[in-house]
């Protein structure tokens, strides 16, 4: 599992500047979908790495990481976009 954090990070990396980008350009009331689909997006993508690498083990870990690193990324944008007024 060690070897994967560096692509769970860089995931993460990913969704974070994604997201600060979104949250400078798209406003308020139209945040919600794109938001959506970068986590969707983040899944999406475990889901590819793990279909050219063709190693079962640890996937679901990985999935699970991912997908709550990058939801907790995202509720922390969500909470700022809506306390930002």
């Amino acid at each position: 599992m060690k070897q994967n954090w560096l692509e769970i990070i860089l995931i993460w990396l990913t969704v974070a500047i994604m997201t600060v980008v979104l949250v400078s350009q798209v406003s308020k009331a139209e945040i919600l979908a794109p938001f959506a689909a970068i986590l969707a997006g983040s899944l999406a993508f475990v889901s590819l790495i793990q279909l050219f690498r063709a190693e079962p083990k640890g996937f679901v870990r990985r999935l699970v990481y991912v997908g709550g690193g990058s939801y907790l990324i995202l509720t922390l944008a969500t909470a700022f976009v809506w306390l930002r007024g």
